[in-house]
């Protein structure tokens, strides 16, 4: 808990600041900032708006009226959830980088709660876009089958998609969890050989080799914190596209 309140108070102090400087509309500057605007900007122009898209408009007087009240990408109102998820994920992960403290995302019970806020957004977007009664007979996609076939086949489908639907978010629990708890246990590891050989003429060679091993896993791990963030964030676009426009 102590370490998601150093994320949480991290990202409130960098966002805070770069949210100021980028009011109305003014160039951001500064390394540190920019660092920060680019991830930003990455996240919205190559994750969210292509993979939400800008949806299906029934009337074209609607879809004008539409594009002259909305300012940017339609999809940019669900920007705000992603990025939570995204940075909060990977300071969560890079904490487990510094000596002495550890990874939140490590614990399974904070990947759980992750997936569940994922897993109530959706619903929310998706019920809020399409309606309550729409939203959940989307799961079942549409087909042209006889009046009799349907009445038996659709309703196993969904229910077919509705565990898939909740087995989705469930792994999304799972997989963060796993990746960054496998990490841990792979360092944990090589410096119990450490310790089994404190006794033996070996300790000279396992020692060194050791420690090698560690850095190089310490490394992957830098890379597999942001992997993990991004992964993570990408399968919450995806959910939330796949609820708000179902094909």
């Amino acid at each position: 808990m102590l370490l998601q309140l150093i994320a949480v108070a991290f990202l409130f102090f960098v966002f805070r600041g770069l949210a100021k400087r980028a009011a109305g509309g003014q160039v951001v500057t500064g390394r540190w900032w920019n660092f920060w605007e680019s991830i930003v900007i990455y996240m919205r122009d190559e994750v969210v708006r292509p993979t939400i898209g800008e949806g299906h408009h029934h009337d074209d007087d609607d879809h004008d009226h539409h594009h002259e009240q909305q300012v940017g990408h339609p999809a940019d109102k669900y920007l705000p959830f992603v990025l939570s998820c995204f940075f909060y994920v990977l300071i969560c992960n890079l904490l487990g980088a510094i000596p002495w403290l550890g990874s939140a995302t490590g614990e399974l019970n904070v990947t759980i709660a992750l997936a569940f806020t994922t897993f109530c957004a959706v619903i929310m977007y998706g019920v809020r876009e399409l309606g309550f009664f729409r939203f959940w007979m989307s799961l079942a996609p549409s087909m042209e089958l006889p009046f009799l076939l349907k009445i038996i086949l659709v309703p196993m489908i969904w229910v077919i998609e509705l565990v898939g639907f909740l087995i989705k978010h469930a792994v999304l629990a799972i997989r963060l969890f796993a990746n960054i708890m496998a990490g841990h246990t792979v360092i944990a590891v090589f410096l119990g050989f450490i310790a089994l050989t404190a006794d033996s003429s070996m300790w000279a060679v396992v020692m060194p080799s050791s420690i090698i091993a560690q850095v190089l896993v310490g490394l992957l791990e830098l890379f597999v914190a942001f992997l993990q963030a991004y992964v993570f964030a990408f399968l919450a676009t995806l959910f939330i596209g796949t609820a708000v426009h179902p094909h």
